[in-house]
């Protein structure tokens, strides 16, 4: 698995299938600080050179701590999203990665207008296409999904989008404790490797068709 991690993370492979960290590194290429809301224990924002300062916000203690073992950031805050408070254009980017469908609908769309302040040149938001359902994970609560975000919700908000992860007929629910580093676990059919590939082979055609994939990947630039 962890070579599967390794080969997404290699610039040549991520021009032909595009992964959450190839579109990272192409959109935060020109920015000097970013704002990672739930940046989780393992955030991909450690393998990217974002050129200058990264800070983390996490609401769950165990992933901080292991978020600074990991050193994943300049710095890491233990906060809820909705406390935080920061001087608008504080951040060249905010990224919110798989956060959103973890909060009711208000509350994403309260910490998205934040985010918009915050920040000063784009933000950068992931989420399932949709309301995929998700149960606690990692005896951390706050892993439960809450909300669901389709490609024309995030376009009314004034985001381009692209599809990741292939098409979304392939995915279903963690069916385990953990979602940890196993990117094999929300495939559907068994063996789980073999359509994992498939996925892989349609993720370009998904990328350009965001609303057939799994995950969709939203930007709005500010400047």
């Amino acid at each position: 698995m962890s070579l599967l991690f390794r080969l997404r993370d290699v610039p040549i492979i991520g021009r032909v299938i595009p992964s959450l960290p190839s579109l990272l590194r192409r959109d935060l290429t020109d920015v000097g600080s970013v704002l990672d809301l739930g940046c989780g224990p393992r955030s991909p924002l450690k393998g990217i050179d974002v050129g200058g300062r990264t800070v983390g916000v996490e609401a769950f203690e165990s992933y901080v701590h292991t978020a600074r073992e990991n050193h994943t950031h300049d710095e890491i805050i233990f906060s809820k999203f909705l406390e935080l408070r920061f001087p608008p254009q504080s951040f060249d980017a905010v990224i919110l990665l798989d956060v959103i469908e973890h909060m009711p609908e208000q509350d994403s769309r309260e910490i998205i207008a934040k985010a918009e302040t915050w920040a000063r040149k784009l933000v950068v938001i992931s989420s399932p296409n949709g309301y995929i359902p998700q149960r606690p994970l990692d005896g951390n609560p706050l892993q439960q999904h809450l909300s669901g975000w389709k490609v024309e919700e995030m376009r009314k908000l004034g985001y381009s989008c692209r599809g990741l992860a292939g098409p979304k007929w392939l995915r279903q629910e963690v069916d385990d404790a953990t979602m940890g580093n196993n990117l094999f676990v929300t495939i559907r059919f068994r063996p789980r490797w073999l359509w994992f590939l498939f996925a892989a082979v349609l993720q370009p055609i998904t990328y350009f068709l965001p609303r057939f994939a799994f995950s969709v990947y939203s930007v709005r630039r500010l400047a």
